[in-house]
């Protein structure tokens, strides 16, 4: 059985591997960047593909069953994985396929109606977890608090909603979102949450891993578009906040911002609730800190930094953001941004 990898440059290739994925209602992601094909007669009869270190688009058509079809791909986008010094990915796929995935060494995470989500390799979310908790010095019995946050950058909107937190709770954890596609680095965006909260002593800021609001867990929170997938994606992300950063590091409440912008947000939190809500978990939405009776947001920010209004910045932010802002570093993205045709 020859395995060949598609030109992903080749709009005839292409072409001929979204077809294929059509006839199982799956999507191309245009995010792929390695995809391997079986073909019979010219014809593709089963495929795998890559983004990073996330296996997805996984599809083999009826006539392949049984015939060890999914360890040759896997194996080969594992082994690619490998050569890009990647040593631990995950698997979207359909419930269906749980099994199979765990036939070839993968371990599931959470799952919803319509999409399961496994892991492989050197890390796991078990490990994760113990990693957190080892970090934290709370007392049992206490009442804690978790924020999950992007701050692209860090305002005094932010900051109001850590520090109602901080005065409900015995401890807040702060988790920075992760992953870099951001204007802002991540590097930077927790320094200035750490910076910005120094004053509070219950609260703890802390990277928010590979699962939590992840390509891995919630892809469509970083393209901010609406699809079929968009549901499926916050219960999954939602579901894994809550059996396991709730659950295992005893939180028992989430804080969120009111939305009064953005739709997906908008509809996360609404899926946050119900998802909470068969966990015995609260969700507490915190109306938003306002300035000229607009709701501060980092969005707001970005767009005056676009339009290179420092004075209205000052206003929106923390004296140590700002002094970021100014530098040469704070400089360079901001310039980015101006550039740029969007502003997130």
């Amino acid at each position: 059985m020859n395995i060949e990898t598609l030109n992903l440059n080749s709009s005839y290739e292409k072409k001929e591997l979204i077809a294929f994925l059509n006839k199982f209602q799956l999507n191309f992601d245009e995010t792929i960047d390695y995809s391997v094909v079986i073909k019979q007669d010219e014809e593709i009869v089963a495929t795998a593909s890559k983004s990073k270190n996330i296996i997805k688009c996984f599809a083999i058509d009826d006539c392949l069953r049984g015939e060890g079809v999914t360890n040759s791909l896997v194996t080969t986008l594992l082994n690619k994985s490998f050569d890009q010094g990647i040593f631990h990915s995950f698997v979207f796929t359909k419930p269906s396929n749980e099994d199979i995935f765990k036939g070839v060494g993968f371990k599931a995470i959470s799952k919803t109606n319509k999409v399961a989500l496994l892991e492989i390799g050197m890390n796991s979310i078990d490990k994760t977890i113990d990693t957190i908790k080892s970090q934290l010095d709370w007392n049992p019995n206490t009442n804690n608090g978790l924020l999950i946050m992007n701050c692209n950058p860090f305002t005094l909107g932010h900051l109001f909603l850590i520090e109602t937190a901080s005065k409900m709770m015995d401890n807040v954890l702060v988790l920075v979102v992760e992953e870099d596609k951001s204007s802002f680095p991540f590097v930077d965006r927790i320094q200035l949450v750490k910076k910005g909260v120094e004053h509070l002593n219950n609260v703890k800021v802390l990277p928010s891993t590979e699962y939590v609001i992840s390509s891995a867990t919630f892809p469509n929170y970083f393209l901010r578009k609406e699809d079929d997938s968009l549901e499926e994606y916050m219960k999954l992300d939602t579901k894994i906040t809550a059996e396991y950063f709730c659950k295992r590091l005893n939180i028992s409440t989430r804080f969120v911002g009111e939305e009064p912008y953005c739709e997906v947000t908008k509809k996360y939190n609404k899926t946050m609730i119900e998802t909470f809500k068969d966990f015995n978990l609260k969700v507490e939405v915190i109306p938003r800190k306002t300035s000229d009776d607009l709701a501060i947001s980092a969005s707001q920010v970005r767009s005056l930094l676009k339009d290179e209004n420092l004075n209205a910045v000052e206003k929106l932010v923390p004296k140590s953001t700002f002094d970021y802002l100014i530098s040469e570093k704070g400089k360079e993205i901001t310039e980015r941004i101006k550039n740029s045709s969007s502003v997130h």
